[in-house]
């Protein structure tokens, strides 16, 4: 492993694997919104949750997907209770539920230890079924292919998922392990990669193989698109809102406040796109909006970060603490940006950060004791913690 800087003495320092490599590909690893915990979804039709205070694995969730799981995220907002939802290359999407009977992913000063998660022994099974410890609480049908992102809306009761059947569905939470489909969206003309939603409003950013991202807000009872992105010349993979906290940090510029949203993208570019506040009117500068109607927003390309990556860029993290970027790809780099008065500079890189492989994913996470790591996910199945 090698650890190379491009601003000073800065570096992208590992400290822990997670996963070793396997015959498996790990497609993406989620953070847990308030815990040092990660779930990591496999190749092997398993998500696995591991403990970044102990680097160690705690539980395996399987036994709900026929194939592969591509993509998971832990529901916010929960006390006593953790909700992961999974989707899968079989088309669906899992409801999964764990009980915290003795609490012990809300001790944050306690060290937490396998069997404080799992009530198991050291590999995170039980001498009973899987099901005693994550109940496969429901599935979500409707997907005609496989399904790419899922992600929670901020108040946990809207479920967002898009798939390579080119569709986007909303799901409402009804009541327990009830769930309803609010809106299809089907106006992507390709294979739909990512779907995020806004940390505070109920805003959703979609990426497509279409090169484009859409925006989408409910209007009265119908969902409807308010913006389309364009800029990027091939596949946006991710998508990636400022967090809320990073723009009060005042990391962002000054001069041009504004919702942001980041993207990354084939082209080996990673884009950042600002919202114009209707009040004030658009800037003298390109828009990069093609819509009409009573709920358009404008949004502009605000800025594109300096080249660094020499493959597709897959995934791209913001944040929420100190406003910098992740990025990494199919160059198998990770990279960090820092953003000062609105000009955005490479803070420092990592070459080869998993050998030869590609890297899927990377996300920011919390170790506890307010400090934040990247966790990177790579195409030979394994999964490392790093440090800047």
């Amino acid at each position: 492993m090698t650890t190379s800087s491009t601003a000073g003495p800065v570096s992208i320092t590992l400290l822990s694997s997670l996963a070793e490599p396997s015959l498996h590909h790990t497609w993406l690893t989620a953070a847990h919104p308030t815990q040092p915990l990660v779930a990591t979804c496999s190749s092997d039709k398993c998500v696995r949750v591991y403990s970044l205070k102990t680097s160690s694995h705690l539980s395996t969730i399987n036994g709900g997907h026929k194939r592969s799981i591509r993509t998971c995220a832990w529901k916010p907002g929960l006390k006593g209770e953790n909700v992961i939802a999974t989707g899968s290359f079989d088309a669906t999407v899992g409801i999964w539920r764990r009980w915290d009977n003795d609490l012990s992913l809300r001790r944050s000063d306690v060290k937490m230890s396998e069997e404080d998660f799992t009530g198991a022994n050291g590999n995170g099974n039980t001498d009973e079924d899987d099901d005693d410890e994550w109940r496969f609480a429901i599935v979500l049908e409707g997907h005609e292919s496989e399904v790419k992102s899922v992600s929670w809306s901020a108040g946990g009761n809207l479920l967002a998922t898009c798939s390579r059947d080119k569709s986007v569905w909303i799901w409402e939470e009804m009541g327990d392990d009830d769930y309803e489909t609010v809106a299809v969206l089907q106006e992507h003309e390709g294979d739909v990669k990512c779907v995020s939603w806004h940390p505070e409003e109920l805003l959703l950013a979609s990426s497509s193989y279409d090169d484009d991202i859409r925006l989408w807000r409910e209007d009265v009872d119908d969902w409807g698109c308010v913006s389309i992105l364009r800029g990027h010349e091939s596949t946006v993979w991710a998508v990636e809102w400022e967090g809320v906290k990073s723009t009060a940090q005042g990391t962002s510029s000054t001069e041009n406040p504004g919702i942001r949203l980041a993207s990354c993208s084939d082209d080996q570019t990673i884009r950042i796109w600002r919202k114009i506040p209707k009040e004030k009117g658009p800037p003298q500068s390109k828009l990069s909006i093609i819509r009409s109607g009573s709920i358009e927003e404008e949004w502009v390309e605000d800025s594109q970060l300096p080249r660094a990556h020499v493959r597709s860029i897959y995934s791209i993290g913001w944040s929420k603490n100190t406003g910098r970027i992740v990025s990494t790809g199919g160059d198998g780099k990770i990279v960090v940006y820092i953003e000062d008065q609105g000009s955005w500079s490479v803070l420092a890189e990592n070459d080869g950060a998993h050998g030869v492989s590609e890297i899927n994913h990377v996300c920011w996470a919390h170790m506890g004791d307010n400090r934040e790591v990247i966790v990177s996910t790579a195409e030979d199945g394994s999964v490392k913690v790093w440090a800047i």
